[in-house]
């Protein structure tokens, strides 16, 4: 069996998952092809998912914010702004793109396939926005929107209701400053890797206790990992 043969049954299948039926199958193709699999493959000839996620970004954010400005009336902008952010982060679409089983048709490098954690998120993350512009050019607005909704729109009152639109750093210290009356302070680790791909672990302590610790490509991201992880060992979610 070929390896284009292969890509066609896959197309096919995650049409399926999807619930959309392509006109055209090419666009689909390209929102599962990172750019790296085509440095490898230069017999391709199709193109890779950047420009489709660029376009896929647009509209899951018009989407969104229009879903958001009809179910809450009364909120302002700012925490309208910060609920879009919370429902579209890249956990929530990689969450969303996983659920689809979209991980299993991704066309990538070696390389980049053998990423995990939060290199991997954002790659699903990409991809289902990529998807998202991909049944839009395909099939319209109105099927990109009900492809969000069904997705998406059902985390909406859970992100409200327990205030996971608060960065998880804003939200541990109100946390902890409600619960322990103590202000969670953060402290650099470790730094591994070259300079141009450095990853930080940061830890999160209540006083002299360490709380959790978390990593990512930059300090803000690993301390942001680390009072996620936080709110959980503390069950205070």
């Amino acid at each position: 069996m070929t390896e284009e043969r292969n890509i066609e049954q896959d197309i096919e299948t995650l049409e399926g998952l999807l619930g959309v039926h392509f006109k055209d199958t090419s666009l689909l193709l390209s929102a599962i092809t990172h750019r790296s699999y085509l440095n490898e493959h230069r017999d391709a000839t199709w193109d890779h998912n950047e420009r489709l996620e660029f376009l896929g970004d647009a509209v899951l954010e018009l989407v969104v914010t229009d879903f958001l400005f009809a179910k809450y009336p009364d909120k302002p902008e700012g925490e309208l702004t910060a609920v879009r952010a919370a429902l579209v982060n890249t956990n929530s679409l990689s969450s969303a793109s996983e659920t689809l089983g979209i991980n299993q048709f991704l066309l990538m490098s070696k390389g980049e396939a053998k990423d995990e954690g939060r290199a991997r998120q954002y790659i699903l993350a990409n991809v289902f926005e990529a998807c998202i512009g991909a049944i839009y050019l395909d099939q319209g607005y109105d099927s990109a929107r009900d492809f969000i909704a069904e997705r998406l729109f059902a985390n909406t009152e859970k992100i409200v209701e327990k205030r996971l639109w608060q960065d998880a750093k804003s939200r541990f210290q109100e946390l902890a400053q409600e619960r322990a009356s103590i202000t969670p302070t953060y402290e650099t680790l470790s730094q591994d890797g070259p300079d141009h791909d450095r990853v930080f672990t940061v830890g999160v302590f209540l006083r002299h206790e360490k709380v959790a610790d978390g990593r990512g490509r930059s300090k803000q991201e690993a301390e942001q990992q680390a009072a996620q992880a936080a709110i959980a060992v503390k069950g205070w979610g």
